[in-house]
């Protein structure tokens, strides 16, 4: 089957096995590996990208299922050597540990800013994150980044992706 698809604002029309899994196509057949494959039954999260602005676990979607979408990897975050506002607020809050999780999280927390509807405390915080795992038990600087993320981009209005110029 033949896909076509933008992926970081790139356009990308691939063959591709109807089994194959939007993570393995996005990782193998188009070298972004910032996506990652933890459990690959959609549990801890590792895998999740934008797809239409929705936070999805790329395990367990087909790829042949994203067909005329667009998608953003953690790739598709940096632009001319800029990171992210989120991405920077993870760096300055030291929000991951060996940061296997790292993208998954930022994809996730990308996501929930985008939609605009910022959870009022740390409690409604850690239950919009809860379906994320990380190994190294690096949850209170994750949701310490997550704020601040937060917090800057109320500040600033530069909320999503395209406000930071990573289309």
């Amino acid at each position: 089957m033949q896909v076509e698809l933008i992926v970081n604002g790139s356009n990308y029309k691939a063959p591709v096995e109807p089994q194959r899994t939007l993570a393995d196509f996005l990782r193998d057949d188009l070298r972004l590996t910032g996506t990652h494959l933890g459990c690959e039954h959609g549990v801890c999260g590792a895998c999740t990208v934008i797809v239409d602005g929705q936070a999805v676990r790329s395990c367990l979607m087909f790829a042949v299922q994203a067909d005329g979408s667009e998608v953003m990897t953690i790739e598709g975050l940096e632009k001319d050597g800029r990171l992210h506002p989120l991405q920077e607020a993870f760096r300055d809050c030291h929000s991951f540990q060996c940061g296997f999780c790292t993208p998954g999280f930022v994809m996730t927390a990308l996501a929930l800013i985008e939609e605009g509807t910022a959870p009022a405390s740390e409690e409604e915080l850690r239950e919009e994150l809860s379906g994320n795992l990380c190994r190294c038990t690096g949850y209170q600087s994750i949701v310490e980044g997550v704020a601040e993320a937060i917090r800057r981009t109320t500040e600033t209005g530069a909320i999503g992706a395209v406000e930071s110029g990573a289309s």
